[in-house]
């Protein structure tokens, strides 16, 4: 069945829950009521035979409280790792005692962006999954912020649900809130209007968004949201956002039918949607006008259409695809490193092997290894 609505949550295959340190912890002590709340939610939807894969902030949070430490535990990236490491330990005893209340056995399982970039890795993340939904087990997933350095990490659960959701093949992902979805402006300025159905986050979608927590305590906002529901939709995967402040949290969205839907608009392959999902570009490449409307075609980037190199990048490497008024149109890998894209760019085939001194690969960057964003 695809899922198409916030009712339809119920009768999903497999389902990935995320909720947000705002709702799990309250003056650094857990929001008890609400996790044994959402806990009898996922038990209730075990029963109906959805798979359940928990996304859990709050391991900065909880720590934090325990460490002492200032601002939440985010006034450094000492703080915040060593936050990590005491509240990963508190986190994960609060889900295994939730659950199990349900007699449902929690599985930790604790990730970094590289974990989640590099296929392999991706793979074996993926197949971790797999094998614990067969158990019957629940996987609770969290950034393994202990080790994780500013430049390689997520930086919010948000993109990693909807990452996890890719890996575990889910049909949806349901991101709990503190608001009750996606609103035209600020949701506590006058004549806000909930959007309730998104087909495509497109840039108006995008200026919709605010860009911090309303609660303080967390990393993600509604933009972070939003390039969720993208990274979801590339595998053709619903994203819901619903207000995760009502008790019971699934059931009352799912009864009342509210929050706003991010229904996908494409079904990538699944590599293609592994890639269109990558976050860490090591370079970017700028086209001319003249290549925008070949890549549209779906042909592949060729050096010819290249007006500008950044990054110092290898072969291999990801690259940001840009047009020439900044617009960004998509990513891929990468068939030369820097030093070669710069020295051939704007140059035909003829001209590439005598700057190269060996002959040209097809593409600077294959259609087959390139996304569109």
């Amino acid at each position: 069945m695809r899922i198409q609505a916030i009712s339809d949550l119920g009768s999903a295959r497999r389902l990935v829950v995320k909720i947000g340190s705002a709702l799990l912890v309250e003056d650094g002590k857990p929001a008890s009521d609400r996790l044994k709340s959402l806990a009898r939610d996922l038990a209730e939807l075990r029963e109906r035979g959805t798979e359940i894969i928990v996304v859990s902030s709050g391991a900065i949070a909880l720590g934090a409280a325990r460490l002492d430490l200032p601002k939440g535990g985010r006034a450094s990236l000492a703080d915040a790792q060593a936050a990590a490491s005491v509240g990963q330990v508190a986190l994960a005893q609060l889900w295994a005692e939730a659950l199990g209340e349900h007699d449902l056995l929690a599985a930790q399982m604790l990730v970094t962006l590289g974990d989640l970039e590099d296929r392999r890795r991706y793979l074996n993340a993926a197949a971790t999954i797999e094998r614990l939904l067969e158990t019957g087990a629940v996987p609770v997933v969290n950034e393994n912020d202990s080790v994780a350095t500013e430049e390689i990490r997520f930086g919010d659960n948000d993109r990693l649900a909807a990452r996890v959701a890719q890996a575990a093949r889910a049909d949806a992902v349901l991101l709990l809130s503190d608001v009750d979805g996606l609103f035209d402006r600020p949701p506590d300025q006058e004549g806000a209007v909930l959007i309730e159905r998104v087909e495509g986050v497109t840039p108006e979608i995008l200026a919709m968004a605010d860009t911090g927590s309303s609660s303080g305590i967390g990393s993600g906002g509604m933009a972070s949201k939003l390039e969720a529901a993208k990274i979801a939709g590339r595998a053709g995967i619903m994203l819901a956002i619903v207000n995760g402040t009502r008790l019971p949290p699934i059931a009352s969205a799912v009864a009342a039918n509210r929050g706003t839907v991010f229904l996908p608009v494409r079904s990538d392959s699944a590599r293609k949607a592994w890639l269109g999902g990558r976050l860490a570009c090591e370079g970017a490449l700028t086209v001319d006008a003249g290549c925008v409307s070949a890549l549209a075609r779906g042909a592949s980037l060729l050096a010819a259409g290249v007006t500008r190199v950044e990054g110092d990048f290898q072969r291999g490497d990801l690259v940001q695809i840009d047009g020439p008024d900044g617009e960004r149109l998509g990513q891929g890998l990468v068939e030369y490193n820097a030093e070669e894209c710069r020295a051939i760019m704007g140059m035909r085939e003829g001209e590439q092997e005598a700057q190269l001194g060996y002959v040209p690969r097809a593409a600077v960057v294959h259609r087959d290894h390139m996304v569109r964003s």
